[in-house]
Parts: structure tokens; C-alpha cells; sequence
């Protein structure tokens, strides 16, 4: 394999915003998409996390499916549920955009910690990140499976090298946590501008 496993995520990301600067849909599905074997190298730990992005996934991509041209900018689908008041049910594409960037937050906090942090242990940098992000906004279920899957998290140097291949995986890191935060930044600014940030997990 060419490079690390993030090559192709990095490479997507060139490609996520328009000339004129709005966010476009399919591309940056299709770089979450190209997180997801990454996840994959974390086994059990993250599984939870996995299905969840995954889910997300589909659920936008569905609703771009269902009118590519109308849905061809990411926040279209949920403009048209904010006027249709239908953007706070749990099943709707605000919500699972909202998620899917929080999911998204977790895993550039928990690889920054890895970074930043060459003495933690996997399982400590999996619960710094999921302490700055996702805890605020899960309930107490959410939160317990968490912490449980989170003791399952691979030893770390065996997961460095796993997803190293051939690049340089230290660089590759630095890049996904510079180049995706001003992207999962500005999903959460709109989102905001629409009151659709404080949304919690029941």
C-alpha cells in the first residue's frame, strides 16, 4: 500500500468545498467514508464509533441520492428541514450531520493526542479526546458503552504501525488534524447559525 492509510482521506479533502466556497456534499461524504478503515484498525474499541459514522453516511448519502443537484451542497438537506421543522428528529439529516462532525471531532482530537502525546497509552488518548468532545452530548448509556469499549482500544505502537505503511504516518496526522478541523469547524458554525449545535443523544 501506497503512503499511510489516511492518503486517501487527504487526497478527498482537496476536493470537499466549491469555487465559491460552500461545502459540497458527495465529497465529503466520500472522505468520511475514507476514515472508516482507519477506524477499522482500532478493532472492538471502536465499533461503536464506526456503525454510527457509517449510519450517518448512508443517511446523507440516501438523501443526496435521492436529488443529487438540489442536495449537491451539504447544508441544502438541512435548510430545507429547518423550514419543513423537521431538522431536530432523530432520523433527520441535521442530525446525522451534526453526529457525523462530532464523531469526526473525536477522531482528529483522539490522533492529535497521539501526536502530541507519545508517552499516553492508546486507551488514555481515547478518553481525553472523548472527554473534549462526545461526552458533553451523550447520555449516561452512551457514555458507559463508551468507557467500556474504550479498554478494548489496541496497544498503541502496534496500531502506529499498522496504519503507517509506507508513508510517513506522523506527518499524514499532522495534516488530517489541520486540514479536516476548518471543515468540522464550519459544519458546526452553520449549524449553529441554525440552533442545531446543542443538540444532546436522548
Amino acid at each position: 500500500m501506497e503512503g499511510t492509510v489516511f492518503a486517501p482521506a487527504l487526497e478527498g479533502m482537496k476536493h470537499v468545498k466549491a469555487e465559491e466556497g460552500e461545502m459540497l456534499t458527495k465529497p465529503f461524504l466520500e472522505v468520511c467514508k475514507q476514515i472508516l478503515p482507519v477506524i477499522d484498525k482500532f478493532g472492538a474499541a471502536m465499533a461503536l464509533v464506526k456503525s454510527d459514522i457509517g449510519g450517518n453516511i448512508t443517511r446523507l448519502e440516501n438523501k443526496y441520492l435521492s436529488n443529487p443537484s438540489e442536495f449537491n451542497h451539504l447544508y441544502s438537506m438541512v435548510r430545507i428541514e429547518i423550514e419543513a421543522k423537521t431538522a431536530k428528529a432523530s432520523s433527520s439529516c441535521t442530525n446525522g450531520l451534526l453526529w457525523l462532525t462530532r464523531a469526526m471531532d473525536f477522531l482528529v482530537e483522539l490522533f492529535r493526542n497521539l501526536l502530541e502525546h507519545p508517552d499516553w497509552t492508546m486507551s488514555q488518548a481515547c478518553s481525553d479526546s472523548y472527554g473534549k468532545t462526545l461526552k458533553k452530548w451523550h447520555g449516561w448509556l452512551a457514555s458507559s458503552s463508551f468507557t467500556v469499549a474504550m479498554k478494548l482500544a489496541p496497544e498503541r505502537k502496534k496500531f502506529m504501525d499498522v496504519i503507517g505503511g509506507a508513508g510517513d504516518i506522523n506527518l499524514d496526522i499532522e495534516k488530517f488534524c489541520t486540514t479536516f478541523s476548518p471543515l468540522l469547524e464550519e459544519n458546526h458554525k452553520f449549524l449553529a447559525s441554525v440552533g442545531m449545535d446543542e443538540l444532546k443523544a436522548s
